[in-house]
């Protein structure tokens, strides 16, 4: 890449502590990549605020890429997969309108439950998400950045 990359996190603070993890793991593999990324971090409160934020942030076109985390888990209630499916959605939704690239790394478990080993698990889990997340992010950007002038060229 030319130009150093520039990505969006977004974070839903519901199980922040796991949550944050995702952004830890991002950040690690775009070190590990050599990337000179810059990250602009924002936390929301939950998952259902990530999609319009992601949206605005995209149509900025500030962003290389916009990575979003949440942790949507089953209270009991069936309102969980509405939400899920309603942000996962939303973040394709915004990826399409504005041609930028809207990572998910909003995950819905079955069954999560708040013991030690569930909690212990999800921590390790999203820090590999943030880091898929960021291989996503790094390989993105670099295929618009190819793609982008041929296709210009082309027309």
């Amino acid at each position: 890449m030319t130009k150093s990359p520039k990505f969006a996190f977004i974070k839903a603070q519901w199980h922040a502590d796991i949550v944050d993890q995702a952004l830890v793991g991002f950040q690690q593999r775009l070190a590990e990549l050599g990337l000179d990324a810059s990250v602009d971090v924002f936390d929301v409160p939950g998952a259902f605020e990530m999609p319009l934020l992601a949206q605005k942030l995209a149509a900025t076109g500030d962003y290389d890429a916009v990575a979003a985390a949440a942790l949507v888990v089953d209270g009991g209630l069936y309102r969980h997969d509405f939400v899920a499916q309603a942000v996962v959605s939303g973040l394709m939704d915004a990826g399409l309108k504005t041609g930028v690239p809207v990572l998910s790394v909003s995950l819905t478990p079955h069954h999560f439950q708040p013991s030690e080993e569930h909690h212990a698990f999800f921590l390790d889990h999203f820090v590999k998400k943030g880091r898929e997340a960021a291989d996503a992010a790094a390989r993105v950007t670099e295929l618009y950045r190819e793609l982008v002038p041929a296709l210009t060229a082309a027309a």
